[in-house]
């Protein structure tokens, strides 16, 4: 790369190229690279309106980049890949590092809680590109940090364990339909900081912690 960075995004585009934004290199970063896997070179591309580290980057059903949270950043922002430029959206309620995003099925984005400084919060809320608008909708049953957020084949969304002054074992579902948050089955063993992957069966893989 360009620049070192940490705590920074990279998204994997629809033309096979990797966008990277943000991240913190002795101070926050507004800077966006491009890499072209056919000529294995890095590219620096149009920066982001605000520096943020430890924020999140979703590919939107129309192939723009949606970029939200940061240490202390409320305005997210959309990156035109096409015309290598940044434009600033609506804010979002709660000002959210590490958010766990989540692309619907019914094109929204799904953002639920992180933490405000060191607080973790149980809110959540929906982003809708058609209008550019966050609403906020149900809360989760716990407030939690560190946690991960899967959108399962029927729609629904699966948040799994995660921090609350302690690892927490507890998952829930969340339905787009209803906006109602379920506690669902505890996990094996308390996790923070894991990985989740959905598999082509349906059936959810929760790996490291």
């Amino acid at each position: 790369m360009n620049n070192a960075r940490i705590d920074h995004t990279a998204s994997v585009l629809p033309n096979g190229k990797i966008l990277v934004t943000g991240g913190c290199n002795g101070s926050l970063l507004n800077s966006a690279e491009l890499y072209d896997p056919a000529t294995q070179t890095w590219t620096l591309t149009g920066s982001m309106k605000n520096a943020r580290s430890l924020h999140t980057a979703s590919i939107l059903p129309n192939g723009k980049v949606l970029v939200t949270g940061g240490l202390y950043v409320s305005q997210t922002e959309s990156c035109d890949v096409s015309r290598e430029s940044f434009t600033i959206l609506d804010k979002i309620s709660n000002v959210q590092n590490n958010s766990k995003v989540a692309v619907l099925t019914n094109r929204k984005v799904f953002v639920d809680g992180e933490d405000i400084g060191m607080n973790t919060i149980n809110s959540a809320e929906l982003y809708d590109p058609l209008t550019g608008i966050w609403t906020t909708t149900g809360s989760m049953n716990f407030a939690r940090g560190g946690h991960t957020a899967s959108v399962l084949p029927n729609g629904k969304v699966l948040v799994i364990g995660g921090l609350y002054v302690w690892s927490l074992q507890s998952s829930e579902l969340y339905d787009p339909s209803t906006d109602i948050w379920t506690n669902t089955s505890l996990l094996n063993y308390p996790r923070l900081f894991h990985q989740t992957i959905v598999l082509s069966n349906g059936k959810v893989l929760v790996h490291f912690s």
